[in-house]
Formats: structure tokens, sequence, C-alpha cells
């Protein structure tokens, strides 16, 4: 804690930062990413249900690992973002982000006054419980943990510009699959108006200095060449469960047919 942000240093050395994500609940698969190389881990915290320490453990597991653990949280509720920063994330995923409007409404929970709403506390992780001087930990917070949000629906499509001049906000991650939803097409990920949205998001973030995040499936280093090739800054390999699935699945059959 209080040092610089690796996946921060890595964007803005203008290198690739490769991570995946993490939907069980165990440290174990944390640590694994970091001891495997990986830039970053998001831990999410959207679909799967965690208000238990759980995701402190996790967050802990990323410090001993090196990997740099990325929060996402629900929206519209600011003492989850607050609370995702104090134990320590390295940045934090707010969903379904369609205005400049909401994007403010996220550094103002992330933000400590006069910027933002963010009440201190330092007793908590990231602050060595209180053993670090408040001014010192403030500073931190502001430059080293970053703030992300989601694009993932249309309506966002004619705001981009606007969500991208938010001076703090700094990482996107394209959601191809709700916004396969947001147009009637649910599942269709490569729909030709879903890559269309992911280019306009990209070409925006590089006229306001952000960097877009893309997730990957299998075939994953196919998949990431492409995203790769269309400027994205940050690939998502996969998900521990979905990685999983992917191995049991078809390694499995592979190994009945050995079976003469």
């Amino acid at each position: 804690m209080l040092g610089r942000n690796r996946l921060k240093e890595i964007l803005e050395e203008g290198r690739l930062a490769v991570g995946s994500c993490v939907y069980s609940s165990s440290p174990a698969m944390v640590e694994l990413a970091g001891f495997c190389g990986l830039d970053f881990c998001r831990i999410d915290n959207e679909h799967s249900w965690r208000r238990d320490e759980s995701v402190e453990n996790m967050v802990r597991a990323a410090a001993v690992s090196g990997v740099v653990p990325l929060l996402r949280v629900d929206r519209d509720d600011p003492n989850v973002v607050r609370k995702a920063l104090e134990i320590g994330a390295g940045g934090i995923l707010v969903p379904h982000i369609n205005t400049a409007e909401e994007v403010e409404e996220v550094v103002r929970a992330a933000r400590f006054p006069p910027r933002g709403d963010r009440g201190i506390g330092t007793l908590c992780f990231s602050a060595r419980w209180g053993t670090e001087r408040a001014v010192d930990w403030i500073r931190w917070s502001h430059e080293e943990q970053l703030l992300g949000i989601m694009i993932e629906d249309r309506r966002a499509m004619d705001r981009l510009e606007e969500i991208m001049s938010v001076e703090e906000l700094d990482y996107v991650l394209f959601g191809a699959s709700d916004y396969s939803v947001s147009i009637g097409r649910p599942g269709e990920t490569g729909h030709p108006e879903v890559m269309d949205a992911l280019r306009a998001t990209i070409e925006a973030a590089d006229r306001h200095g952000k960097y877009v995040c893309k997730g990957v499936g299998h075939p994953w280093v196919e998949n990431a060449r492409k995203f790769v090739e269309m400027g994205c800054h940050m690939i998502e390999l996969g998900h521990d469960v979905s990685i999983l699935e992917t191995i049991w699945s078809t390694k499995g059959e592979e190994i009945r047919k050995l079976q003469k």
C-alpha cells in the first residue's frame, strides 16, 4: 500500500495489460493470478454476491502475489465505492454508466473533498490501519487508485464524448454481452453493431486519454489479437469459472474418447 499502482504504470508506458476475472470467492485464485504473472485481476461483486469479509481476503491475496485487484461494484451505492477503495482495491469498476453525470457520481464517491464527498477513515487496510498520515493516504488514493466504468448500453453511445471527458475517469471496460442485449441481439457479442460500438468507444477513449479493457473468451489468444489490433489497452482473459468450464467440458470429452 501507498506504493505505485503497477497496472497504472504499465498503461502509462503504453504496454498491453493482461489480466483475468475471479467470480469465485477464492483468495487462492487471486494469488494464482499474480503468481502466473497477470497484471490485474478483476474481482466481481456485481453478479457474484459478496457482502462479507471474502473480498478483503481476496484483496490481501492480491497484495501477496503482486497482482492489481480491480473491484467491480454495484452502481448507485457510493458507500460500496468507498469501502472498495478503503480495503485496498487498485481500482474500482462501476457497471452500466450512460452519462457524464453518472461518471461524476462515481468520482464524488471515490474522491475526497473538495472534488468529491468521500468521508475519511484511516482504520483500514489501504491506510495500514491508521499508521500512515492521512494527508499521504489521501494523496496516494487520488493518484494511484484507478476509477473505471463499464460501457455496455446503447444509450451511452450518443454520450461517449461527454463520458470520456470527465478528467478523473481512468479506464472503461466494454461489456459486449450486455450491449448485445441492449440492441435486441442477446448473446451475439460479435454482431457488427456491437463491434461498431466497441470501435467508437476506443476512438473516444483515445481522444481523451482513457484506457479501454475488453474481455475475451475461448479461443483466448485469437480473440485477443483482434481486440489488440482494434486498439484495446487491457485484455481480460476470461474468468476462473468460464476457463474451468471450457477445460472440463472439452478435455473431459476428449479423454472419454480414449477408451477403445
